[in-house]
């Protein structure tokens, strides 16, 4: 993989997000039209790449997918090459197969690989890069939780789904003076939470940075009666816990490399509430895999189609071992050092807290804007 840079690879790792195949479209159609480069796709992220599993792109095949939800390559957050999963004799084993990833590298003449994904798949590809891959990230997530860039395309289009799954909660809480909670992912950061309901107008947002009180909520909701709404909003983040407690965790996948899935939070406080205000109906609304879902929206559109023409600018310039970024208005580079190391979360002092504090919505931790 050395002179001239005229093959480049590119693959879709970890979970599905909106507005992944604006940014392979616009990989391939800068690498080719701009540079005159052949490109590769491996199918099922790096799956792919150890398997030897993978298709050429070109104009044709990536014309009019900009628009549309999921990824022509298929994607997979299970199959990291360095600890990879294999049945063996009806049994699980894990293997370490990057040399077979290198060589396939090698054997297909590719000069190097934009990798697309969250903090997982970059992680790997910085594993790469210590290898003498020439790799160049896309920072891919709808959790927004990358410390390194304002923003992340995905995290947009989820939002707009949250909010919309409020708007049509509201009109039923209304109609029959129930509690209605939606519980909106995001792993360990609160950002969809926190955006989906400050636009939804939601009167209670639980998320991991600020750990909840139930009386606190539930003296949201009374105080609401009292003023003569009979109805309540409260978004709730995968992530959130009570103070003291821990947070809910509904499976474990061993083979994944984030083996901890969340979920159940919302059923959890809806109990808690149902125990103490037992004249009131409660409902759970969980939209799961919706937010991953549907076509993106055209912000995530315009900034997927930004992260890869920037990607393709990135590793023609050398700038190897780097993801691009989203700074204020700006695309530029960062270390994948420094875009891995840690997630990015909400400052409960900041703000877009303050913000929401200000026109009336709880966190449940009894706490007002000063």
């Amino acid at each position: 993989m050395t002179g001239k840079i005229s093959h480049i690879g590119v693959l879709t790792g970890g979970g599905d997000c909106p507005g992944l195949n604006a940014v392979i479209r616009a990989v391939t159609k800068c690498a080719i039209i701009e540079y005159g480069l052949e490109v590769v796709g491996f199918m099922d992220g790096f799956r792919g790449l150890v398997e030897d599993d993978y298709m050429p792109l070109d104009l044709k095949t990536v014309s009019g997918i900009s628009h549309t939800g999921g990824t022509i390559l298929g994607c997979s957050n299970r199959d990291n090459p360095f600890a990879y999963n294999t049945f063996r004799q009806g049994q699980m084993t894990q293997s370490d197969e990057s040399e077979r990833a290198l060589y396939n590298l090698e054997h297909l003449a590719l000069d190097g690989l934009i990798v697309i994904g969250g903090d997982g798949s970059l992680s790997i590809a910085n594993r790469f890069d210590k290898l003498g891959v020439k790799v160049v990230g896309v920072p891919k997530t709808i959790d927004n939780d990358l410390s390194a860039t304002d923003v992340t395309f995905g995290f947009n289009t989820a939002v707009n789904t949250a909010s919309e799954a409020l708007d049509k909660l509201h009109t039923t809480a209304e109609s029959h003076h129930r509690v209605m909670i939606l519980e909106v992912m995001g792993r360990y950061a609160g950002w969809i939470a926190m955006h989906a309901g400050i636009s939804g107008s939601a009167d209670v947002i639980l998320i991991p940075e600020i750990p909840y009180n139930i009386e606190s909520v539930l003296a949201k909701i009374s105080e609401r009666y009292r003023k003569g709404k009979k109805f309540s909003i409260i978004v709730v983040a995968e992530g959130a816990f009570a103070e003291g407690g821990e947070m809910v965790v509904q499976n474990y996948v061993p083979t994944s490399h984030d083996p901890i899935r969340l979920g159940g939070v919302a059923q959890k406080v809806a109990e808690e509430i149902g125990a103490r205000l037992k004249n009131i109906e409660i409902r759970v609304t969980v939209l799961g895999h919706l937010q991953r879902g549907g076509a993106p929206v055209p912000y995530d559109r315009v900034l997927a189609t930004r992260y890869g023409v920037a990607a393709v600018e990135a590793f023609m310039e050398g700038k190897y071992g780097t993801m691009v970024s989203l700074k204020g208005t700006e695309i530029t580079t960062v270390k994948l050092e420094e875009a891995i190391k840690e997630i990015r979360r909400i400052d409960p002092k900041g703000d877009l807290v303050r913000a929401a504090r200000a026109v009336g919505i709880g966190f449940g931790d009894n706490k007002q804007i000063t």
